[in-house]
């Protein structure tokens, strides 16, 4: 993410190999991953190598590191429609066509070379779920705004964990070393709560298991998960919050429907919300988070309560955290993330004026208009800020406004940076 918003969506080559080496021996000694992290981020890498190596403009290179990622999610999901919209909602921020076509087509290549060596059936395969009724979905709304609160300890859990890590006076190299540690005790107690754990997903949606062993397997995994992660060992975050999320909901639903039978709740569609809104609340990836578990079960029945509950879960995620679990750490740095897409003419354009140590791609005001279409096809973006002799800003210019006048000083004359035809957004109006 701080790629595609702060480099252009170049990825260093070496990470193509770097992280799914490191992923692998990390998960495959036991470390309490999801292998979806690391394969997502292969998959974003080798399409960004690929643009770094074709002649490309920043925002192809977008294109092809979200279809990257796309594709690495849908093969190991067999969930297109979901990565497509993960990669709307937390790489893309827009809708657009040119972008919109790559990723999905990637996506369905991915699904379908998953299906080749899976096959066709369902990841988190269920039996058919019934209708719920309302005083149900009422509650499983209810669930989700709790499983949201949890979604928020989670994230700050993780951050706590390494900023402790920050504090050890011993060299960083050493910090995921001491997690291992931590990890081998909890799997000494609870050897499930080792190693990625999709087995133990399709138990909670099964409910096969009770509930003091579930309790049991939920506290070691999160600790060993938090402790591993704080500390720097490379792996993913997918598979750990769906277990919490899954087994949260299925211990509040086993609960519920021994102590109100009327209700007519469903341990395992309980576990469902519950699962959507643990991901929904730490990654603020809403539209993916219910598509997700829809995918991964194909239970149509579950569509309601699983978008009552993930938003739910993203409404209290929005009022308590600022940032995401994938964003926080970014974001600290200066990253500038959305919290939203729109019609934002100025795209990365804002970024680069706020930040006042990097060059600032700009127009002069004595410009061409030829000049400006040139500058905007190769930054890939749809609008500029304008500049005079000393480099102040003095408006901001975008397509249709360079295809009716031939000079940037024209514009400025008629004083139209604030009317429609030029557009701009709110946080470029501040600058100007």
């Amino acid at each position: 993410m701080e790629r595609v918003r702060e480099h252009e969506s170049r990825i260093p080559v070496r990470m193509t190999f770097l992280k799914p080496l490191s992923s692998a021996i990390a998960i495959g000694t036991g470390g309490p991953f999801g292998a979806e992290g690391p394969i997502i981020a292969t998959g974003g890498s080798l399409g960004s190598t690929l643009g770094q190596f074709l002649r490309t403009t920043a925002r192809e290179r977008k294109a092809l590191l979200a279809a990257g990622a796309a594709a690495g999610m849908a093969a190991t999901f067999g969930s297109p429609i979901s990565a497509v919209l993960l990669a709307v909602e937390l790489l893309l921020f827009e809708l657009a066509p040119r972008s919109l076509i790559p990723v999905a087509l990637a996506a369905a290549t991915g699904a379908i070379v998953g299906m080749l060596f899976r096959g066709p059936e369902a990841v988190f395969a269920m039996a058919p779920l019934a209708a719920p009724s309302a005083a149900a979905f009422a509650i499983y709304i209810a669930l989700g705004a709790a499983v949201g609160v949890a979604s928020v300890f989670v994230t700050e859990a993780v951050y706590a964990v390494e900023r402790l890590s920050e504090r050890l006076p011993v060299h960083w190299m050493w910090w995921p070393a001491i997690g291992a540690v931590a990890v081998g005790l909890a799997g000494l107690v609870v050897p499930r709560a080792l190693g990625v754990g999709y087995d133990n997903i399709r138990d909670i949606f099964d409910t096969s298991l009770a509930t003091g062993p579930l309790a049991l397997l939920l506290t070691f995994k999160f600790l060993a998960w938090v402790i591993a992660l704080g500390s720097g060992t490379s792996g993913g975050a997918l598979a750990p919050l769906f277990t919490f999320g899954g087994g949260l909901g299925a211990l509040a639903g086993m609960g519920l429907a021994a102590a109100f039978p009327s209700l007519g709740i469903d341990p395992r569609l309980a576990a469902l919300v519950g699962m959507a809104a643990m991901f929904a609340g730490a990654s603020r990836a809403l539209l993916a988070s219910v598509v997700f578990a829809f995918e991964t079960t194909r239970q149509p029945l579950g569509l309601v309560p699983l978008l009552g509950g993930a938003s739910a879960a993203y409404l209290v995620s929005l009022s308590l955290m600022r940032h995401s679990i994938m964003t926080r750490k970014i974001a600290e740095r200066g990253v500038h993330v959305p919290t939203e897409y729109g019609p934002d003419p100025m795209g990365g354009a804002v970024a680069e004026v706020r930040s006042l140590a990097k060059p600032v791609n700009a127009l002069r005001i004595d410009a061409s208009a030829i000049a400006g279409r040139a500058m905007l096809a190769e930054l890939g973006v749809d609008a500029l800020p304008v500049v005079d002799a000393a480099g102040n800003l003095v408006g901001v210019v975008g397509r249709d406004a360079l295809s009716r006048y031939p000079m940037m000083r024209r514009l400025a004359v008629r004083r139209e940076r604030l009317s429609p035809s030029w557009p701009m957004s709110r946080s470029a109006a501040r600058w100007t």
